[in-house]
């Protein structure tokens, strides 16, 4: 009867050690869900007017500028392994919705409006070690694609005050653009199916933004270039299939 303990406690290890082989090899298929930190290392160029009623003025504003702020929201990634080492994984999420606050000479009105990112993007991956190795780290390279949305200017005493016309409004707009994205991070089998995760990526990104303000009948048309360049985490939990 020992013996055959003996036997089958070493059957049991075999097996959990093949199931373990297979965590993340060739072929597998990992589905994430996580938190995103989005962490902007932001700065704006100055104001510059550039027309007045399709009056061409080229006119800058020194001393002004804007910062987008660090906001959180829910991710999910799907990854592939086509080798034991190499994955390909599509992360989106949830768009974050960023306030963005005055610097320079419009600090004084603090937040001037809101906006909302989206940030879909694809990464390379290559990871450490061996498939059964319950601890992997790895490095990739990817691209991303960002788009901005309910872009709104909300700070009416800033309205008022940007070019001394009370009463008049605001709208802006930011230009989408392709970005490279570059990625460490590591994965820690919980299972041979569930995994939690962390990673942090960076973007160089930027953005122009155009700022339409109408007060009457006289159309204002202004942009600055807006640094973005975010650090973004993910810690997440994932699941095998």
């Amino acid at each position: 009867m020992k013996s055959t303990y003996k036997k089958m406690l070493a059957a049991g290890a075999v097996m959990a050690l093949a199931g373990t082989a297979q965590a993340q090899s060739a072929g597998s298929n990992i589905i994430s869900l996580g938190w995103f930190r989005v962490m902007p290392n932001s700065s704006a160029d100055p104001l510059t007017v550039d027309s007045i009623n399709g009056r061409p003025v080229g006119m800058t504003r020194p001393n002004t500028g804007a910062s987008v702020e660090t906001a959180d929201t829910l991710g999910l990634a799907f990854e592939h392994y086509f080798t034991d080492n190499i994955s390909a994984e599509l992360v989106a999420g949830i768009p974050p919705k960023h306030d963005v606050k005055g610097t320079g000479d419009f600090a004084q009105y603090g937040k001037l409006g809101s906006v909302r990112q989206w940030s879909p993007a694809v990464v390379v991956k290559y990871h450490f070690f061996d498939a059964k190795t319950k601890f992997r780290p790895y490095v990739g390279l990817g691209v991303n694609y960002t788009w901005f949305t309910d872009e709104t200017i909300t700070n009416q005493d800033f309205v008022n005050h940007a070019f001394g016309i009370p009463g008049a409004k605001m709208t802006a707009n930011a230009e989408s653009s392709w970005n490279p994205v570059f990625n460490i991070g590591a994965s820690y089998a919980i299972t041979d199916n569930w995994f939690v995760g962390l990673s942090v990526s960076y973007l160089p990104l930027s953005t122009r933004a155009t700022l339409t303000t109408q007060a009457g009948a006289v159309t204002i048309v202004s942009h600055t270039k807006i640094k973005i360049d975010p650090v973004v985490t993910f810690l997440s939990v994932g699941y095998k299939f």
